[in-house]
């Protein structure tokens, strides 16, 4: 892969990381009358999603990773198999594993509370990508017991610091996925928010 110039990034609380620039991609992806593979965990992965795109989706959702476990990866191409693989370092644990087949119809799925590590994750797999998502919406402990996933839910001035973040600094367009609040109003309020931060879709898990 070849990287372009390094440039430091601040966010709103003042935080810097040194990051490299993405390819240009579309800043907007299309999502009307597209069939969609929604994000599962343990079941989103490369197999999987080339399968659902063979009988028919139009995008594919990976599993939620969280930024911690990424950055500690190395991008590494496997040319026994024709992959991209992103391997932990000192391992050969495969993270996330992708391929020039899916390119433009995969969406990068991040467990994330903080807008310098998130801009940092994308940043790793941007050029393998169509897109990049944070993941809003799940309650499970392992997520919202480090402040990602649903926890972001009562935390708007983050979740507008997050997306704001990786829109002003990343040419790749960015999702989100958020659950329903406790009343209809939170939630379109909430979106409202959202929307204005200028993401491309906004998923929203009805339960």
């Amino acid at each position: 892969m070849h990287l372009q110039p390094a440039f430091s990034v601040e966010t709103k609380k003042g935080a810097t990381w040194e990051h490299r620039i993405c390819q240009t991609h579309p800043t907007n992806m299309e999502y009307r009358n597209k069939l969609v593979l929604a994000p599962m965990v343990r079941v989103g992965t490369l197999p999987f999603r080339l399968l659902a795109a063979q009988y028919g989706a139009d995008i594919t959702y990976g599993e939620e990773i969280i930024d911690h476990k990424m950055l500690k990866c190395d991008r590494q191409i496997n040319e026994l198999i024709g992959s991209t693989d992103f391997v932990e370092k000192g391992t050969k644990n495969v993270v996330f594993r992708t391929c020039d087949e899916e390119k433009d119809t995969v969406v990068f799925q991040i467990g994330t509370s903080d807008a310098v590590r998130a801009l940092a994750t994308a940043q790793l797999v941007c050029n393998d990508v169509a897109a990049v998502d944070i993941n809003m919406g799940c309650p499970k402990s392992f997520s919202v017991s480090g402040g990602m996933g649903a926890a972001l839910l009562s935390k708007p001035e983050l979740i507008h610091d997050i997306l704001t973040t990786l829109r002003r600094n990343l040419n790749t367009p960015v999702t989100c996925k958020i659950r329903l609040l406790k009343s209809p109003h939170d939630t379109v309020e909430l979106a409202r928010r959202i929307e204005k931060t200028g993401v491309s879709a906004l998923a929203v898990h009805g339960r």
